[in-house]
């Protein structure tokens, strides 16, 4: 159980026995037979209640895999929901494996997390994807969302010349690296009608985006960083390809959800056992005392810099 955890392949787990003395080896359907025992503590983990505290900042995301359904080789969404809580401590909140993204697939996985008690929540970062943006609206009515700005910078290079994405890149980044919410509105602003000169499309683009990819400037300054992106989850994401794609074929999507679910459990147990805190007790209390006074700070402008270069 613990080789196939690790990524280690059925026939290298078949290998490894006869090493160990037993000719026989060991079979296919008796590996999935023993792996099975995982059934119990992913069952446990994911219907755990999670009233015991508030978390204002809640992660979504998903990856693929392929698995078979009614004898056929499918691709299925495994979706992930990773916590801050307000101690400043990160959790995985649940997982789940479907047919596709959808907004009634996400819907439900939301509410399954509300019925566990999640609550609190304040800002939600995910991507753009249609189905999930609705049922973040759906479920957690009053929080903010934050679209994630790695995700949206991928969307808009794919709108641009190659010859031209490291310019357009570094002159949207001046936005982000501003130091306070008045600055990074007039910022944005400035981009947008530099960029609809040259490159039209990425200003319509930065129009439609805006209230999302600035959600973040309303909350800590010290939390941006962590929090205008779904980075968080990108290492959950590759462990779990990681070993699921030495399996390659799930043969049911049951099987695929025991694996994903056993490699974010172990990160949540890597996490709750660390002496650090995504972040600390201190940044998390300035949540309860938000406003939206800007004191006035010096405004960090690169853009003739850019354009000069």
């Amino acid at each position: 159980m613990e080789a196939y955890l690790h990524g280690v392949s059925t026939r290298k787990v078949d290998d490894l026995v006869k090493a160990l003395g037993a000719d026989t080896g060991i079979s296919k359907s008796e590996v999935s037979r023993i792996c099975a025992g995982l059934d119990a503590e992913v069952a446990q983990f994911r219907d755990r209640a999670l009233s015991t505290l508030d978390y204002p900042y809640v992660f979504l995301d998903a990856t693929y895999c392929k698995a078979r359904v009614n004898h056929r080789i499918v691709s299925q969404a495994i979706v992930v929901a990773v916590g801050v809580a307000a101690d400043g401590r990160r959790e995985v909140l649940g997982f789940d494996v479907g047919d596709t993204e959808n907004e009634g697939f996400w819907t439900a996985f939301l509410r399954s997390l509300k019925v566990r008690g999640l609550d609190g929540v304040k800002l939600v970062m995910s991507d753009a994807h249609s189905g999930l943006k609705k049922a973040i609206g759906t479920v957690f009515q009053g929080a903010s969302w934050q679209r994630c700005r790695v995700h949206f910078m991928r969307n808009v290079l794919s709108v641009v010349p190659k010859g031209s994405q490291d310019m357009v890149a570094s002159i949207i980044r001046t936005v982000f690296a501003q130091p306070d919410r008045a600055h990074i509105e007039k910022q944005f602003t400035e981009v947008t009608t530099m960029l609809a000169r040259s490159h039209p499309k990425v200003a319509s683009m930065l129009d439609d985006a805006r209230p999302d990819l600035l959600a973040f400037a309303g909350f800590p300054q010290r939390h941006w960083r962590q929090i205008w992106s779904t980075n968080p989850l990108e290492r959950v994401n590759k462990e779990i390809k990681r070993r699921t794609d030495v399996v390659g074929v799930f043969p049911n999507p049951a099987a695929l959800l025991r694996l994903a679910g056993a490699v974010s459990i172990e990160q949540h147990d890597e996490w709750e056992a660390g002496d650090r805190r995504y972040f600390s007790e201190s940044s998390m209390l300035e949540l309860t005392t938000m406003n939206d006074q800007i004191e006035p700070t010096e405004e960090v402008n690169i853009l003739p810099e850019l354009i000069a270069a």
